[in-house]
């Protein structure tokens, strides 16, 4: 039996949460019946992941969306490939897979990794961005979303009523606390006394580092043995590091640039934390409750429908750097309200968001698709 040949398409090779998704899938869908193909528009960590795996990708440069010169290339590594259907992850991807798709006659699903239309944007700007997904998703044969917040936002702004809601999801097996001694902690000089606040991911506008940064300064004076650890890499970086200068931060947060150890290093943490100002459905989110850590976060997007405050995890309002401080020394400051919180939060992620069940998901529409 010829396996069936599906291209994953992803904007970069840098990752993040859409390329995290995208690696866990072709690592899981079911091989005996499908062939993944990855199609990465820029090289990065993602590639080398793939690599290993054993997944085969193709990268063609480009970092802009709807690059016409590129189109020719995708089209012939399509058919190159015989592929059977292309999946998108997200607007650049997307936006330069569609035309080839279409020529070919392939089936195009398209995941909305959260819109790509922000509240905090230029009026001008998020009008057109709009009517860019708008005009993609009437591309797609069938538009995804990661979360319902996402799936309403986009009924009510452009009709689409025929899009359909799956979460992202965790491998269990990979983000498993039993498996990770704390060799983050001795290798940062943290000591098993400090409490560690984790910021992971993008340091970038959408995840608001500022206000962690200005919370973590009325954390620091209310407790002298909490440590931010902030991870990862973004072109507000310089600006975060100049901002804990500014504050007499430096011996209370630690940086350190994107690492691919990420179960090791949330393993060394005690709380999660994501200011966001904007989320589609976060996997750090998943991934740090199946490590059973306690999570604060912003009350945005597909967060909420995560976190149950007080139950699963505690939801701040964005942009409030003393509420979201306040809650976390509440955390802090009561280790079994911690532990609590992370096992109520493991819980949740195990029984709904497990890898293999989103898997399913995904090869069930496949399946619709191909031999439709």
């Amino acid at each position: 039996m010829n396996k069936i040949k599906v291209l994953e398409a992803i904007r970069q090779g840098k990752i993040g949460g859409g390329e995290s998704h995208v690696l866990e899938l072709v690592k899981n869908l079911d091989k005996s019946i499908y062939e993944p193909v990855v199609l990465s528009f820029t090289d990065g960590p993602m590639i080398e992941a793939l690599n290993k795996a054993g997944i085969k990708c193709k990268i063609i440069y480009t970092e802009k969306p709807f690059d016409v010169r590129i189109w020719k290339s995708v089209r012939e590594y399509m058919e190159e490939e015989d592929i059977k259907l292309v999946h998108a992850h997200g607007t650049r991807a997307m936006s330069n897979v569609f035309k080839s798709a279409q020529k070919l006659n392939l089936p195009l699903l398209y995941t909305v990794h959260g819109w790509a239309f922000h509240s905090d944007q230029f009026f001008p700007k998020r009008k057109t961005i709009e009517q860019i997904e708008n005009f993609l998703t009437r591309q797609a044969n069938l538009t995804i979303n990661v979360s319902k917040s996402n799936q309403q936002e986009g009924i009510r702004r452009f009709g689409l009523s025929g899009s359909q809601v799956i979460y992202n999801a965790v491998n269990l097996e990979k983000f498993n606390a039993n498996n990770y001694p704390q060799k983050v902690r001795e290798e940062l000089g943290i000591t098993h006394e400090q409490i560690v606040i984790g910021y992971i991911g993008r340091i970038t506008v959408q995840k608001d580092p500022f206000t962690m940064v200005r919370a973590m300064e009325y954390v620091k004076s209310k407790s002298s043995n909490t440590i931010l650890l902030m991870v990862g890499d973004g072109e507000l970086k310089s600006e975060v590091e100049q901002l804990t200068q500014k504050l007499d931060m430096t011996d209370k947060v630690i940086f350190q640039p994107f690492r691919t150890d990420i179960p090791s290093v949330l393993d060394a943490i005690d709380i999660y934390c994501l200011p966001s100002l904007w989320e589609g459905f976060p996997i750090g989110i998943l991934e740090a409750m199946a490590m059973k850590k306690a999570v604060v976060a912003s009350h945005v997007g597909g967060t909420k429908e995560l976190i149950y405050n007080g139950e699963t995890g505690y939801l701040v309002p964005q942009s409030q750097p003393q509420q979201l401080a306040e809650t976390l020394l509440r955390l802090i400051n009561d280790e079994a309200l911690r532990k609590k919180t992370a096992n109520n939060g493991y819980e949740f992620v195990r029984k709904n968001f497990d890898i293999h069940q989103f898997t399913k998901k995904v090869e069930k529409i496949y399946a619709k698709y191909i031999t439709s």
